[in-house]
């Protein structure tokens, strides 16, 4: 019985913990975007996978996408 008189003021210290962990999450925007970073994962393209040659052709493959595309402009403007 007397093990109570320790373990009832603990739980209130930990149950006060966890209510302002939640808060601070709350306060911090840590629920702010729950859908985005599981979808994130899904679509992430690791460069430090590539090796140095395959990042440089990939950069020059976006560059020759991006001037392609701003070439196709209309000609009748």
């Amino acid at each position: 019985m007397t093990i109570l008189y320790l373990l009832i003021p603990l739980s209130l210290v930990l149950l006060g913990l966890a209510v302002w962990a939640f808060f601070w999450a709350v306060k911090n925007d840590q629920f702010e975007d729950l859908e985005g970073p599981a979808h994130r994962i899904l679509f992430d393209d690791d460069e430090n996978d590539l090796t140095p040659e395959a990042r440089e052709q990939r950069r020059k493959a976006a560059e020759r996408r991006s001037d392609d595309s701003g070439s196709e402009e209309d000609p009748d403007r």
